[in-house]
């Protein structure tokens, strides 16, 4: 039996975030540590302003002035120029949204297939890498719609595929199904749930939604800063 872990694809140690209003600082994040393993699946439970989006912004490092130490895919952030931090986002971390973000004037299968030719893959590879995801999602269809003529949870799963296309490291999603009904986001999740799981990707899904959670590996609650 093999005993031996995963690589560690996040490494979060003392995690802290602190904004000005005034007089007054507000402590957003108070010490997080939390390391999460190639496969894994986590969910990062929280209400409305716990703190959840600034801690995927300060994993997917979108943007500075977090304390602590941040490791991607074996990458100390601290020691990353711009440059490098861009081309780490590029070629390691995908992005899922609560709202999809989709380029309005492109079809669903070149929404996926433009992540791929910015990481400067052949057009050809790009085009089957896209027919490949969107045709796990139930989309092979609809790889020539634009997003104004699907539904919302076709353009949600679009969004997936696009965030898987460069076979990510790491996938943050924040609030993914939160703009969808009930049925269409069960629907939605267990099909990300699924899709990263075959693509062997780690994963972290803020969300509001127990339910939804239980899906996951690893369930932790953000807290009045912490983790939990």
């Amino acid at each position: 039996m093999n005993d031996v872990p995963s690589p560690a694809v996040v490494e979060l140690t003392g995690l802290t975030r602190s904004f000005r209003q005034g007089d007054v600082t507000i402590e957003v994040l108070r010490g997080v540590d939390l390391t999460v393993r190639q496969g894994e699946i986590v969910a990062l439970l929280g209400p409305s302003g716990s703190g959840k989006s600034t801690m995927l912004q300060a994993i997917g490092l979108l943007e500075g002035g977090f304390g602590g130490h941040i490791a991607i895919a074996g990458n100390d952030a601290a020691a990353l120029s711009g440059d490098e931090r861009t081309r780490l986002r590029r070629d390691h971390i995908g992005f899922v949204y609560q709202f999809h973000h989709l380029l309005p004037d492109f079809s669903a299968i070149e929404n996926v297939i433009l992540p791929q030719l910015v990481a400067n893959a052949p057009r050809e590879q790009a085009a089957e890498r896209a027919r490949e995801l969107l045709g796990a999602l139930g989309l092979g269809e609809r790889l020539d719609h634009r997003p104004s003529q699907l539904s919302g949870g076709e353009q949600q799963r679009v969004a997936v595929a696009r965030a898987l296309a460069n076979r990510p490291a790491l996938v943050l999603a924040d609030e993914p199904t939160g703009n969808l009904d009930e049925a269409t986001a069960n629907k939605v999740l267990g099909e990300f749930v699924k899709l990263v799981r075959g693509e062997g990707s780690a994963a972290i899904v803020a969300t509001h939604n127990e339910r939804l959670a239980l899906a996951m590996d690893r369930v932790f609650r953000l807290h009045d800063g912490r983790l939990e």
